[in-house]
C-alpha cells in the first residue's frame, strides 16, 4: 500500500449536498470507490464540500478551496470529482489565472491534484438556467431542491404523505402558477414528520436556495461562454469527463413505468424540465465531439444524439470537457447512484439503498453504474499525464 492514503473531494451541484437529515447524497460513489481503491492496494479518504447549492462559482469555489486547505493534510493524491455544477467549480479553482481572494499559499496543494472528474457538468452551460432565472423557473428550482431532498433523504414513509400535499395542489400546473409562500408552508407540513434535527438541516438547505440564486444565471450557455474564455486550463492537472443522456418524455412507457402518485407528479416535473434543456442556443454552441468521443456516446447512448439530447437538466453535449470517461443512459442523478433499483439485492455494508429522484424513463441500472465507477476509478488511479 502507498504510505499516503489517495484523498477524493465530492462537490455538489444545484440540488445536491453532501450529508443532510443523516444521508450522504455521494453515498453510492463513495462505497464504489472505496472498493475499488481498496482492490488496486491503495488507501482513499473521502470529503464532502459544503458548496451552496445555487450559489455563484466564485463563492462556491472559495468554499471548495478553504475545505481542501484545511483536510487535505501536507502529501497524497488528491482528486476532485464534481457533479453538475461542481464540474464548473474545480475547473475554476484549478485555473492558473483564478482570484477567489486567497493567499496563494491556501492553494498549494493544487500540485498535489492527480485527476478532476466532471460528472454531467454544463461545460457550455445549460439552457433550463435561463428558464429557473424567470418568476416560474423560481418557483420549479423550489419545487425540485424539495423533491430532491426529501425523496433521497427522507425515504418512502414520509413521501407518501408527499405525495398527498402534492395532489391537493392540483397537479403540476400549481407549481408554475403557485407563490412561493405556498411551498413554504407546503415545506412546514412535509417537515412535520421528520424528526426535528433532520427539519433543521433541511429548512436550512431550502432556506439557502432561496436566499442565494446568483450561480443560477452564470450557468446560462451567454455566461458559460464568457467562463470558457476566461478560465485558463492547466495542462498539468488530468481531466474528465463523464456524460449521460437520459429519453424524450414522447419516448418514455409511462403506463408500464409510473406506479405511484408521486412518480406521476415527477414524470410531469421531467417533461418540462427536458423540454427547456433541449432548447437549441443559436449563438453559443456546445461540444463537437471528436470521433472517439462519438463513438462512446453513440455506443453507451441507444437513442438520437443531438444538440437537444440532454439528461433532463444539462444538454449532453455541454458535458464534454477534458477525456470522455463513459458516457450512457441516464439522468442527472442516476449517475450518482440515485435510480430505482432493477434488482432485490441487499445494500452492502455502508451502502444505502438505491432510490429514486425523478420519473425519467430513463434504463439505469446497477450493472451500468458500476461500469461508470469502473472507468472513474480507472482514471484516478492512473499516473499517467
Amino acid at each position: 500500500m502507498s504510505d499516503a492514503p489517495h484523498r477524493v473531494y465530492f462537490i455538489p451541484g444545484m440540488f445536491g449536498f453532501g450529508r443532510l437529515a443523516g444521508y450522504d447524497y455521494f453515498n453510492h460513489v463513495r462505497v464504489g470507490l472505496e472498493r475499488r481503491f481498496r482492490d488496486a492496494g491503495e488507501r482513499v479518504l473521502f470529503e464532502d464540500v459544503p458548496a451552496p447549492p445555487t450559489s455563484s462559482l466564485r463563492y462556491r469555489s472559495r468554499i471548495l478551496a478553504n475545505t481542501i486547505e484545511r483536510t487535505a493534510g501536507s502529501e497524497g493524491p488528491i482528486h476532485l470529482v464534481g457533479h453538475s455544477t461542481g464540474g464548473l467549480d474545480l475547473r475554476l479553482v484549478l485555473s492558473p489565472t483564478v482570484r477567489l481572494g486567497l493567499d496563494e499559499s491556501r492553494l498549494e496543494w493544487r500540485a498535489r491534484v492527480q485527476s478532476a472528474v466532471s460528472i454531467n457538468t454544463p461545460h457550455y452551460g445549460t439552457p433550463l438556467a435561463g428558464f429557473f432565472a424567470t418568476v416560474s423557473g423560481t418557483r420549479v428550482l423550489y419545487a425540485l431542491s424539495l423533491i430532491t431532498v426529501i425523496s433521497l433523504s427522507v425515504g418512502e414513509p414520509s413521501l407518501a404523505i408527499f405525495s398527498r400535499l402534492l395532489a391537493g395542489l392540483g397537479g403540476i400546473d400549481s407549481i408554475f402558477g403557485g407563490d412561493l409562500r405556498l411551498f413554504s408552508r407546503i415545506t412546514d407540513n412535509v417537515l412535520r414528520f421528520v424528526d426535528k434535527d433532520a427539519r433543521t438541516e433541511i429548512g436550512e438547505f431550502l432556506s439557502k436556495v432561496r436566499v442565494d440564486q446568483g450561480g443560477i444565471i452564470q450557468l446560462m450557455p451567454e455566461a458559460v461562454d464568457l467562463f470558457n474564455a476566461s478560465t485558463e486550463g492547466d495542462p498539468n492537472h488530468r481531466f474528465a469527463c463523464i456524460a449521460s443522456a437520459a429519453p424524450a418524455p414522447r419516448s418514455m412507457r409511462l403506463a408500464r413505468r409510473i406506479r405511484s402518485p408521486y412518480a406521476a407528479f415527477t414524470a410531469a416535473i421531467y417533461s418540462t424540465l427536458y423540454q427547456f434543456t433541449s432548447k437549441v442556443p443559436d449563438v453559443y454552441p456546445y461540444a463537437r465531439p471528436t470521433e472517439r468521443e462519438l463513438s462512446l456516446l453513440r455506443t453507451g447512448i441507444d437513442h438520437d444524439l443531438g444538440d437537444a439530447t440532454n439528461d433532463g437538466i444539462v444538454p449532453t453535449l455541454s458535458m464534454l470537457y477534458g477525456r470522455l470517461i463513459w458516457a450512457g443512459e441516464a439522468d442527472h442523478l442516476d449517475v450518482l447512484g440515485h435510480f430505482g433499483d432493477d434488482t432485490d439485492e441487499a445494500p452492502g455494508p455502508g451502502e444505502a439503498r438505491h432510490r429514486d429522484w425523478i420519473t425519467s424513463g430513463a434504463r439505469f441500472s446497477r450493472q451500468r453504474f458500476n461500469a461508470l465507477l469502473d472507468a472513474l476509478a480507472g482514471f484516478q488511479l492512473d499516473q499517467s499525464p
